[in-house]
């Protein structure tokens, strides 16, 4: 049996195993707490499986539960303060085990993983929704793989050689600045819940009927993509 002093020690190395698994993070709740301007407004996001949010370049929530946790699904809703134009970045990530795109190799369950992210943004003194998420919402994709599904077959995939070669972008260096122009990222492209099947979470939001589920054009393939939207001041304010 173990004594009361070796539980302790057990516990504090879970703790610390706990808050650092996943590397160095800011704390969520300080970041919002150090957000200022004139509008109050209240965000929800559920993503398959990991996201981190900034405004402009500053950020401001990421996934509070680490991708590589199997089964990594939650949204996450929160409070901030922003001076219109606001600029939303949104950096999303589904779970790849390597470059090849890959999850559970060497398992019976080895297979192509698939995304999906839903998001809104709502003004908390009106009530009004400043932003969702749909297919007018522009993105890049910075990493695609396998190039072909059969990679997912292989009893032994290496990523980057046959069918799971893998293409990476680099993400351009100033995406997140107020002047940036999307204008030649794709469009995304919208998914019913029975395409997603978003798990844990997902529920739990009251979304409005303006928010959808997306993603890039290629829910399985695409493992990490950029979405950015710019939410103007509304006309009604301007007069």
């Amino acid at each position: 049996m173990m004594n009361n002093s070796f539980r302790s020690m057990l516990f504090t190395v879970a703790c610390i195993l706990l808050t650092t698994g996943c590397g160095h993070r800011e704390q969520p709740r300080q970041l919002l707490n150090t957000t200022t301007g004139a509008v109050s407004i209240h965000g929800d996001v559920w993503a398959d499986n990991w996201f981190a949010l900034y405004i402009g370049d500053k950020l401001l929530i990421e996934d509070s539960v680490c991708i590589t946790t199997e089964r990594s699904f939650n949204a996450e809703s929160f409070a901030f303060k922003a001076d219109y134009p606001i600029v939303l970045n949104f950096v999303v990530k589904d779970f790849k085990q390597d470059d090849s795109g890959l999850e559970y190799i060497g398992t019976k369950k080895q297979q192509l993983g698939d995304g999906g992210f839903i998001a809104q943004s709502t003004d908390v003194s009106t009530g009004r929704l400043l932003s969702a998420t749909d297919a007018k919402w522009h993105c890049m994709v910075l990493h695609h793989g396998p190039v072909e599904e059969a990679c997912a077959s292989l009893e032994s995939p290496v990523a980057g050689q046959g069918p799971c070669a893998f293409i990476t972008t680099e993400e351009p260096l100033v995406w997140k600045s107020d002047a940036f122009s999307t204008d030649d990222w794709q469009q995304a492209k919208e998914y019913t819940e029975s395409e997603v099947r978003p798990k844990d979470g997902y529920d739990r939001v009251g979304w409005n009927k303006e928010a959808k589920l997306i993603w890039s054009d290629d829910l399985k393939r695409d493992n990490t993509i950029l979405f950015r939207v710019v939410i103007e001041k509304p006309e009604s304010q301007n007069r």
